[in-house]
């Protein structure tokens, strides 16, 4: 197991290594460019612009040297936020979209997987009904639609939670509505994959075996059942938290919130080089990072798995 989390921990460097640089060739081929926008400015001012960013070298001399500056952590200037550095920039959204992301992911596993509990021992009951009934809204329903009821009913209507966003707000009640809103689809995903696979483990032949020996319904669900079914959930875990992390646009939209996905669509549009070059390298290490937990995580939930 030891010689196995170092190897795929070692694996990540090559992985990273090819998304910063297919990234790098891909973000510059691609047509348009930061100062594409600008209008009527004369040429040699464009031209010193590109010599102050270095974009007048040949291209593998720019991607030496980004390479060497992301290594130090240095993601350098943004083209058009120029009152702030990259680093800058993500050190004050980044900590936002983490917080709302990592408590929406928490808030769905946890009732997620309650949910799917639920449905699956009284499958076919109204509870599986109900349950399952929940989890299609969640899915079906973009954010951009429960986001906004939701302020309707607990915000305008009965007041009980604030609007929007506020920084003057100290307490814990100004994330609960855009929290609630994040998680409502990973929620319902992890319910369905929580259902569908307990089901699928209740009919194997060693829950039978623990049930025939007497053992008690909670034991045979929290010892035997769990361990393995949860196995889905977990491999979808990975892609969920980078996903929940960068990937709330519409809820940092609605609930007014300095996030980092806002700043991540404005700076593939304004071809915010850098910017975009962060976030791509922030949201993969990310992915690739809970990926390589949950692969370790397989080991400790099924003992079947073998790591040779």
């Amino acid at each position: 197991m030891g010689k196995f989390i170092i190897r795929r921990f070692l694996s990540l460097i090559p992985t990273m290594f090819v998304i910063i640089t297919f990234s790098f060739f891909l973000i510059r081929f691609a047509p348009g460019g930061p100062f594409s926008g600008e209008k009527n400015l004369p040429e040699q001012v464009i031209q010193n612009m590109m010599k102050k960013y270095h974009m007048d070298e040949p291209l593998f001399t720019q991607y030496i040297r980004y390479f060497g500056d992301v290594l130090r952590w240095d993601f350098g200037p943004s083209f058009k936020y120029k009152e702030s550095s990259v680093n800058e920039l993500i050190e004050q959204c980044f900590p936002v979209s983490i917080m709302l992301g990592s408590a929406a992911l928490v808030l769905s596993v946890v009732f997620g997987i309650l949910v799917g509990i639920i449905s699956a021992l009284k499958q076919n009951r109204w509870q599986d009904y109900l349950s399952m009934s929940l989890a299609v809204v969640g899915i079906s329903v973009p954010l951009f639609v429960i986001g906004p009821v939701l302020q309707l009913i607990f915000a305008m209507k009965l007041h009980w939670l604030p609007l929007t966003w506020t920084s003057r707000n100290t307490s814990v009640t100004f994330a609960l509505l855009p929290v609630i809103t994040l998680a409502f689809p990973y929620f319902a995903y992890i319910a369905r994959l929580s259902r569908a696979s307990i089901l699928e483990v209740l009919r194997a032949d060693y829950v039978r075996t623990a049930r025939a020996k007497g053992l008690s319904e909670n034991v045979v669900i929290a010892k035997h059942v769990l361990k393995g079914a949860l196995l889905p959930v977990v491999s979808y875990l990975g892609p969920a938290f980078a996903g929940i992390i960068t990937g709330s646009l519409v809820v940092e939209s609605t609930f007014a919130i300095p996030g980092i996905g806002r700043i991540f669509v404005q700076s593939a549009l304004n071809r915010d080089y850098t910017l975009i070059m962060a976030e791509v390298i922030i949201f993969s290490l990310i992915l690739v990072l809970v990926n390589f937990l949950v692969d370790i995580l397989y080991g400790f939930l099924d003992p079947r798995i073998a790591y040779k």
